[in-house]
């Protein structure tokens, strides 16, 4: 049996495991390969070299707290806590001392930061108040996963205590959700100019998105230097509008990070794949999200007692997978989650006094 894979193939992994990126036409002849070629694998491997060696063995864990659920209004046809999925009738704040539970048990687990996520119309006063709380009582770094906002309130998350926020322009933007692309990138150059740590993901990806969508993504995340990328998966809660359209499985996601891994190069410090799965591990992630609290691909309020896989689990499968997850974290260093090393936006002029709040949704 010959290994030899094609020559265009190869010189395509070759350029990639340089780590200085591949330009379009290079990632969409890898998008295209069929999933049990040889170059497929051929691909995978290239993906989980550079980011062994990239992320020194690093497996990151970035714990996830949903703090509250609540029927959103905006209605994402991806996601179980909105009006029309039905699902959640009451409102749910999980209270101060739920969530400090979970974020001291993150901290005593290992956890490399606490990803808090709100609903749509979640009040962006309270957000500040558990950033201000978790900030005095634990040491992991804090991410926002919030509306769209303003430099204004940018630098307020600042002030809380983030350090990095989560956001993503989502498959589908303006067709499965109510928001426009456009707004979304404003709030991604508002992260930057703040100086709060971008996160993001490709996502929620399912079969109904063709890939030319899909890598249009992945370029947006090396475009504006994303501190992570990766790729989510759309999960069909129950009822879910798109179950007719099924799920992409764990083996094509996997194909899909190594691809956009090698789409990043040398500008992530961490590469992530949701929700937990070994295949990804072997094809360039190394950063999982365990789960509480809300989630928009559950139908319990507590995802923690549904889908969510806990940090145990996650750090357990990164082991079993070559990953080290003791080791300290490539995203987050004392210089750059110190609130002190961000001055005030007003003294860089980035704060425009006569902005408001733009509309919510996550």
């Amino acid at each position: 049996m010959s290994w030899i894979i094609s020559q265009k193939i190869a010189d395509i992994l070759n350029k990639g495991s340089d780590n200085g990126g591949i330009d379009q036409d290079e990632a969409l002849s890898l998008m295209r390969l069929e999933l049990h070629a040889k170059e497929t694998y051929a691909l995978m491997e290239t993906a989980n070299r550079l980011s062994r060696v990239a992320f020194n063995g690093k497996g990151e864990n970035h714990f996830h707290i949903g703090i509250n659920v609540e029927a959103c209004p905006f209605n994402c046809s991806f996601c179980s806590l909105t009006v029309k999925a039905g699902i959640f009738k009451e409102k749910i704040e999980f209270t101060y001392d739920e969530i400090l539970r979970w974020a001291r048990l993150a901290e005593s687990g290992g956890a490399d930061a606490l990803n808090l996520m709100t609903t749509g119309t979640y009040s962006f006063e309270r957000l500040l108040e558990t950033g201000r709380m978790l900030r005095n009582e634990v040491s992991t770094p804090l991410v926002a996963n919030t509306r769209d906002i303003n430099h204004r309130e940018g630098e307020r998350l600042l002030d809380a205590g983030f350090v990095g926020a989560y956001h993503a322009v989502r498959l589908g933007e303006g067709r499965d959700t109510p928001f426009k692309r456009q707004k979304r990138i404003r709030t991604i150059t508002v992260l930057k100019d703040v100086g709060l740590q971008w996160m993001n993901c490709v996502e929620p990806v399912g079969p109904e998105h063709d890939i030319e969508e899909i890598m249009d993504l992945m370029f947006l995340a090396r475009k504006h230097r994303a501190t992570y990328s990766g790729v989510m998966r759309r999960i069909n809660f129950p009822g879910s509008p798109m179950e007719k359209v099924g799920m992409i499985s764990e083996l094509e996601m996997a194909r899909m990070v190594a691809v956009s891994r090698l789409i990043m190069g040398d500008v992530p410090k961490a590469h992530c794949t949701h929700e937990p799965h070994s295949a990804s591990l072997l094809a360039g992630a190394n950063l999982f999200f365990p789960e509480v609290g809300a989630s928009p691909r559950d139908g319990e309020a507590d995802t923690g007692k549904g889908r969510g896989k806990g940090l145990g689990v996650c750090r357990r499968m990164q082991v079993e997978m070559g990953w080290d997850p003791a080791l300290p974290s490539n995203c987050f260093n004392h210089e750059e989650t110190s609130i002190m090393n961000y001055p005030a936006a007003e003294q860089r002029g980035i704060c425009k006094g006569n902005e408001t709040p733009q509309a919510a949704g996550n």
